[in-house]
């Protein structure tokens, strides 16, 4: 069996997941999992050092909220699997319940859009939009410019990196060079790929088999970060204060979209509780069991989703299979910093 996976994971190059496709000549093909490829860095926004480092700070720091109270770091928690555990965010200035579930940003660097619905082409463009939206760190670019240059600590690490006072435009791409160093692999996957065959149990690896074959998850949660970085509409319930959510249509406006949200990693999703784009399903099992029973309804549901048929063993099998992507955790350590305000302007 470990022999034939191999043989499935690293020399077939793609996987024909049905009888009826293997023998059809439009065959969906699919990336095959994998082990994950170096992080590709834009070259207007190249690694340093010290431009991580200054990423970081920004990252935990709460006063790039309106408050002065919500950091990145609030939402996107390292001991939560860089989440916040919560089926729906919470922010802005009551702390009021969001609609959507946080994503983690484990492996955000090998996202092609950002967000559940894509409205971010880059992690950068992503950087900036929590900070100015009023349900979350409530807060506008030209304030926070304006509060940070105040802060001597601050434009002294800008000069160094930038070489300018404190900018947006240096904000985000500080925030978005550090958030390209969480990476999570090293999973029991990941060393099994490398040759550990006994990184994985005998049910892990009839979940994997699964995971490329009957169970079809292969279809969306392909290559190796295990998305095909697509928007699909699967008929999760509604949940939480929004009565409709429309996802990718409100971005593209086109109706094919309507209810489609991104395909999120499968990297580390047993730390990113709860599941979906909205929370609903708080455990694995019930996920694996939701795409077993053919997903919700919808007008507008993907025709990929269908009853699987999984018997009892199978969806046991299949979890344990995810449970084995998890890697090791990134160890991120920062200073708390005081919160005091020097030489604040008029009117903070």
């Amino acid at each position: 069996m470990k022999k034939f996976m191999k043989f499935i994971l690293c020399i077939v190059p793609s996987l024909v997941l049905t009888v009826h496709e293997a023998h059809s000549n439009d065959a969906i093909k699919h990336p095959p999992l994998g082990l994950l490829p170096p992080v590709v860095i834009p070259a207007n926004n190249p690694q340093t050092p010290a431009k991580i480092e200054l990423g970081k700070k920004l990252f935990f720091d709460p006063r790039l909220s309106g408050n002065n109270w919500i950091s990145c770091a609030t939402c996107h928690n390292p001991t939560l699997g860089f989440a916040d555990g919560l089926p729906r965010m919470l922010g802005g200035p009551a702390s009021k319940e969001g609609g959507r579930n946080t994503p983690t940003i484990i492996n955000c660097a090998y996202n092609e859009l950002q967000f559940w619905d894509g409205r971010a082409a880059t992690l950068e463009e992503q950087a900036l939009g929590p900070i100015q939206n009023p349900n979350e760190m409530n807060e506008t670019l030209d304030s926070i410019v304006k509060k940070l240059n105040s802060m001597p600590e601050y434009v002294g690490a800008f000069k160094e990196v930038f070489g300018t006072d404190v900018t947006a435009n240096g904000i985000a791409k500080a925030i978005a060079a550090f958030e390209r160093t969480i990476v999570f692999a090293n999973s029991p996957f990941d060393r099994y790929m490398m040759g550990d065959e006994s990184a994985l149990s005998e049910s892990a690896m009839r979940g994997m088999y699964l995971f490329n074959t009957k169970a079809e998850c292969i279809k969306c949660h392909s290559g190796p970060n295990f998305t095909d970085n697509n928007f699909h509409n699967i008929g999760v319930p509604a949940d939480g204060p929004l009565k409709e959510d429309l996802g990718r249509y409100d971005v593209t406006k086109n109706d094919a979209d309507k209810g489609a949200f991104k395909t999120p990693t499968l990297r580390n999703i047993t730390e990113t509780t709860p599941y979906m784009h909205n929370g609903f399903f708080p455990t694995l099992f019930e996920v694996v069991q939701f795409y077993n029973g053919g997903g919700g309804r919808s007008e507008n549901k993907s025709p990929d989703i269908h009853g699987l048929n999984l018997t009892a063993q199978e969806v046991n099998d299949l979890t344990e299979f995810l449970k084995a992507l998890t890697g090791e955790l990134v160890h991120v350590k920062y200073e708390p910093m005081s919160l005091g305000y020097p030489n604040l302007p008029d009117g903070f």
